[in-house]
């Protein structure tokens, strides 16, 4: 996750984070959680196989008829909750599937609070009326991110494969807005959708939405099947350079953020530097610095399906990656298991990088998309075809 508003703007600098750096999890301001010097991860959980929608980028293949049944049980959770709560992870993101498509979802956001758990909601916004706004808020979910495809009904039903999709989304969105729930708009970008980034962009902002994330497509899930619709980096290079411009302008009016491209906070130095903007640049370097290499994976960042297999990342499941399963081990150990390969693999992953990325000079803080490397080259340590960086793009034509 890159936070372009923050490195733009010098919003959560080193000398900020270092507030809080002896201080403990709960007591760290929610915006602060990422520069924390605990080592433990922000955990992504997939609750659920379920979704009432079926999105054709969707990393974990949900669906309304899922093939697969065998997901974690709430006394399974609960021990689960209790070894993150004891581990004083920094954030438990609750997300799908579809996580209010769980029976006992309002039983598991209850008891991740009771145990001091922060959490958030990763959702489609469909299923969020009123009062299950007001009770998100009740049981203390501090973030809900609802993820909008498109500006318009068109373009974002198309892509989840639902009518009204859009609407319902909306209103999700407007009714977290209204319980007084921090909230994002999320959108995964390809060909079909990149040019309804600022039309969506304006959206929140005249809605008062804090924040706005775009994702980059991964091959991941039934993201392998239209990674056709992939951007190419010198599309990509031009929405960086939109949204950096925006974030400029928009200053504190909301936040902006990519996710799953490392080298976008590269790209942001570089602007500025070419911008004259030295401070910035040296604020931005010491932060990324200060937080590591900006690719979490395996690291600042973990992934437990329904079934409870870990993995680095929630858009590596696949086979070869997979860690352990929660219900074999703890997570707490299979997480700290220094004997563990893929771990040890992501956690010094400069030493394995290849190609464009093994070279660059910024390896240090970047380290690219291993999934993506993985799809287009057959090596998860080779190069990440959509860096511009790379020497396969021409920046000039950007």
């Amino acid at each position: 996750m890159i936070r372009i508003s923050c490195l733009v703007h010098g919003k959560g600098t080193v000398s900020e984070a270092l507030k809080y750096r002896h201080r403990s999890v709960q007591e760290i301001p929610s915006g602060f959680i990422a520069f924390s010097h605990i080592r433990r991860p922000v955990v992504f959980w997939n609750t659920t196989w379920k979704c009432n929608l079926r999105c054709v980028h969707c990393y974990l293949s949900a669906s309304p008829l899922p093939e697969w049944e065998d997901e974690l049980s709430f006394e399974e959770v609960e021990a689960f909750i209790d070894d993150l709560a004891d581990m004083r992870v920094p954030l438990l993101m609750l997300t799908g599937g579809e996580p209010l498509m769980r029976e006992d979802f309002w039983d598991i956001a209850s008891y991740a609070h009771d145990r001091g758990l922060r959490t958030a909601l990763s959702t489609n916004g469909t299923l969020i009326d009123e009062e299950v706004a007001r009770h998100l808020k009740e049981c203390h979910i501090e973030y809900v991110g609802i993820s909008l495809d498109g500006a318009n009904e068109r373009t974002h039903d198309d892509f989840r494969k639902q009518p009204g999709s859009f609407r319902r989304a909306m209103e999700g969105l407007k009714n977290c807005i209204s319980a007084g729930l921090k909230t994002g708009i999320r959108i995964t970008v390809t060909r079909q959708n990149y040019r309804e980034i600022g039309a969506l962009l304006d959206i929140a902002v005249s809605l008062g939405v804090p924040r706005f994330c775009v994702y980059w497509l991964v091959p991941s899930g039934r993201g392998k099947d239209i990674y056709g619709q992939q951007l190419s980096c010198e599309e990509a290079l031009n929405i960086l350079d939109f949204l950096y411009r925006k974030a400029i302008e928009l200053g504190d009016k909301i936040e902006i953020l990519t996710v799953d491209a490392p080298q976008d906070a590269v790209f942001l130095m570089q602007k500025m530097k070419e911008n004259g903007l030295k401070d910035e640049y040296e604020s931005a370097l010491k932060l990324i610095e200060f937080t590591g290499d900006t690719c979490s994976a395996g690291e600042r960042v973990a992934n437990v399906d329904p079934a409870g297999n870990v993995y680095p990342c929630q858009f590596a499941q696949i086979p070869s990656l997979k860690i352990g399963n929660i219900r074999e081990r703890r997570f707490s150990e299979i997480w700290n298991d220094d004997s563990n390969k893929v771990l040890n693999a992501f956690r010094n992953k400069q030493k394995n990088l290849k190609g464009a990325c093994g070279a660059c000079e910024f390896k240090n803080i970047c380290g690219g998309c291993r999934v993506r490397a993985l799809s287009a080259f057959g090596d998860i340590w080779a190069e990440d075809p959509l860096c511009p960086l790379a020497s396969h793009c021409d920046r000039n034509s950007a």
